[in-house]
């Protein structure tokens, strides 16, 4: 994942050059717990986002507390971390290493290990300083991560894929009505500010956010999919101009759910989702599969690339 990948280069070059920095430091002190623990309670203060700050031996084991901001935890003196799996690349020869997150055995937490090696001047191993970060804590740019709008297709249940065959749709009250639901909801999206909806055929309900409230989800039985006088329930918005997908093709996309909800008695769509402003189609299929993929690409294929007569891809 690229936004993943850029986040860990600039924390990275962060934390080396500030672990890089304690290096002489430890090795001035090596063999003298206190002064190490003592300070390691001084270098928090250049790294307020760390949790725990500790020396380890040439082996992985641990010979001081593990120092954090509120104070040191002599219990963890001792241990052997050389199992760990953030200790690899360190006991191989790296000088700085940065594991990937995982989550923390005290805490269970999204975490990660910076690992430096310690070295006196003539480059004879002493051990390695550790330090804990809390993910949430950390001093990233926190951009946010932009879903990529390439086709995506996710296999799903085996159970349901191997039983297939052996199953045919079965019209619910939505499908009986089906026509009006889908005016009415190009209706809440084109004029009444749902910018995602989420329409599940087969037990004839939706899920619709608004931009007036979009923490909140609003669920519509049969019922309310069936009144237009729904709309009353919701204020008239102005279409968005940020919007991905036009008006029309909005239209168009509920249209398609429909041709793919009666495609085949045996392989058709359960349910279907838009969202106006990443422009994306989600799709899940009777055979459990899902697809996710941009309202244009969705819009440009034929009905029998899902069938899978088509020879593209195989069918959903």
């Amino acid at each position: 994942m690229t936004a993943v990948a850029r986040q860990r280069l600039l924390l990275q070059g962060q934390l080396s050059t500030a672990l890089a920095r304690l290096v002489g430091p430890c090795a001035e002190r090596w063999g003298d717990r206190e002064a190490l623990e003592q300070r390691l309670a001084v270098a928090l203060g250049a790294l307020p986002s760390c949790k725990y700050l500790y020396v380890l031996d040439p082996r992985a084991h641990q010979v001081t507390a593990n120092v954090s901001p509120e104070g040191p935890l002599p219990d963890q003196a001792g241990r052997d971390r050389s199992t760990r799996p953030y200790m690899a690349d360190a006991l191989a020869g790296a000088e700085f290493s940065m594991s990937s997150a995982y989550i923390s055995r005290n805490r269970r937490r999204p975490t990660l290990t910076a690992v430096q090696r310690l070295t006196e001047s003539d480059g004879t191993l002493l051990g390695f300083l550790g330090a804990d970060f809390d993910l949430r804590e950390l001093p990233l740019t926190r951009d946010l991560y932009q879903q990529p709008d390439q086709w995506m297709q996710l296999k799903g249940d085996p159970a349901i894929r191997g039983g297939l065959f052996n199953q045919h749709r079965v019209d619910s009250p939505l499908d009986t009505r089906i026509d009006e639901v889908l005016d009415l909801l190009t209706e809440l999206v084109a004029a009444h500010g749902v910018f995602h909806g989420k329409l599940h055929f087969s037990s004839s309900r939706a899920t619709l956010w608004l931009r007036d409230d979009p923490f909140r989800y609003r669920l519509l039985d049969y019922e309310d999919l069936t009144d237009p006088g729904i709309c009353l329930a919701y204020p008239q918005r102005t279409y968005p101009e940020e919007a991905v997908l036009s008006t029309e093709q909005v239209a168009a996309v509920f249209r398609t759910f429909r041709e793919l909800r009666f495609m085949d008695d045996t392989i058709y769509l359960r349910s279907g989702s838009l969202n106006i402003f990443n422009g994306m189609v989600g799709l899940n299929f009777s055979c459990d599969g899902s697809h996710y993929m941009s309202g244009q690409e969705f819009l440009a294929k034929r009905l029998d690339f899902w069938l899978g007569s088509g020879e593209e891809h195989e069918r959903p």
